[in-house]
């Protein structure tokens, strides 16, 4: 413990040359401040692409056929095939793990004609026959009404949900779009909900409110799709990697089709949980540039710390001696540069974070007023483990900075100190 005659002696050190320690105090004050702002935006970053994702299940996986390249069992190549419903049920049986699996069958698409019809208004829209649980693969709200559940689907009921995009073109402003029908492919269909869907749709949030969902038997029963599903939708649980068991699925599927087993080509797939976890491994790079750039801003600024402490044990030289001489120990000596040099990094520090936390605030105030649902840039933050790992690196760097000058002022004896003009 210091006592106030030592803290008294700390400042005046410091403060009887303001412009050199401001000087000094800078250049720490800014490589923290780099330091912080680099996390803050790369949490930012990190926030934005994730939004895109829009609370979607990551550990899941898309599946799809594709012409086998391979003949197998008096099969040619280049053949057609189709998945069926009986190859969902063979997924759960054989499969462990697995938290959804569900097939989709879609009309429309991208560059499709009119498929929608109510009154005199046409229009062109992504219908997908659905089960309930893709509201959990791929979260939405429900703005109004109710979801497709398996009592749609036990009763084949023709009924569809349908996105806020389409009920803005094909609804009036005030017109009561529950209970009203739609026209899909000649088919009638009630609107029994409507929804929003979340985060930005793989950068095109609009086309993403634009999508209507009716029950997967219905669809199949009123465009004769029979027991055809066009893709899959699945997902492994909590604690299992779809990558782990992404290839007992595909084994599945091959020896219900007669596909041969090394042909890697006719199941076609995208596996979400491994895109996602480049993503991760991107942030952590991206953490770990922010960490290097900002400690070694941080090392220049600690350097010239270092540099000023040297200056001060100079011209402090008649002071300690004349404190040796009256009996002062060496580690009184070395404490007292080496308080000063934590003293003052800290302090710069401490300033670096307050006006990094001041900018961050600025810009989460900027940003609030925004509508951030389509940018890559969404609250930029750093949480209070940055904060402690900041200050540990400054009373690491407050001991660095004044140990060399530490070391020099005890190796002065007295005697020599005393002679020293």
């Amino acid at each position: 413990m210091f006592s106030r005659d030592n803290w008294n002696e700390i400042l005046e050190a410091l403060t009887a040359n303001w412009f050199r320690t401001l000087l000094t105090a800078f250049g720490v004050l800014w490589g923290i401040f780099i330091l912080v702002i680099l996390l803050a935006a790369g949490k930012g970053l990190e926030n934005g692409v994730k939004q895109g994702f829009g609370g979607i299940a990551t550990n899941t996986m898309f599946m799809w056929t594709q012409t086998p390249s391979k003949p197998y069992k008096g099969l040619p190549k280049g053949r057609n095939y189709n998945f069926k419903t009986g190859d969902v049920e063979a997924i759960w049986q054989n499969v462990p793990d697995l938290r959804f699996v569900s097939p989709r069958n879609q009309l429309g698409g991208f560059g499709g004609n009119n498929n929608v019809v109510r009154g005199l208004k046409t229009g062109a829209y992504n219908v997908y026959g659905d089960y309930p649980e893709v509201i959990q693969q791929e979260p939405m709200d429900i703005t109004s009404g109710r979801f497709v559940n398996q009592s749609d689907i036990k009763d084949n009921r023709k009924v569809a949900v349908i996105g806020e995009g389409v009920k803005r073109e094909m609804y009036e402003a005030n017109e009561e779009v529950i209970g009203s029908y739609i026209k899909i492919q000649g088919v009638n269909f009630m609107v029994i909900g409507t929804y929003k869907k979340k985060g930005n749709n793989n950068g095109n949030a609009e086309e993403g409110q634009k999508q209507i969902y009716v029950p997967f038997t219905a669809f199949s029963q009123a465009f004769n799709m029979g027991d055809r599903v066009g893709w899959m939708a699945i997902t492994a649980l909590d604690g299992t990697s779809i990558t782990s068991v992404k290839s007992q699925i595909i084994d599945v599927i091959k020896e219900r089709h007669n596909i041969h087993p090394d042909d890697d080509r006719a199941v076609g797939n995208f596996d979400l949980f491994q895109e996602f976890s480049k993503v991760n491994g991107l942030f952590i790079a991206l953490k770990a540039v922010a960490y290097f750039v900002g400690i070694l801003v941080l090392l220049s600024g600690i350097i010239g710390i270092s540099n000023i402490m040297l200056i001060v044990v100079k011209e402090r030289t008649n002071e300690i001696g004349i404190r040796r001489a009256l009996g002062a120990t060496p580690w009184a000596i070395r404490g007292q540069i080496l308080m000063e040099s934590i003293f003052l990094t800290i302090i710069s520090g401490m300033a670096g974070i307050a006006l990094a936390t001041g900018v961050i605030a600025l810009v989460n105030a900027q940003l609030s007023g925004m509508d951030t649902s389509e940018m890559m840039f969404l609250n930029p933050s750093v949480d209070l483990r940055v904060v402690f790992t900041a200050l540990t690196i400054l009373i690491i760097s407050g001991l660095l900075a004044g140990l060399i000058p530490a070391q020099n002022a005890i190796k002065i004896h007295p005697v020599d100190a005393l002679r020293t003009e």
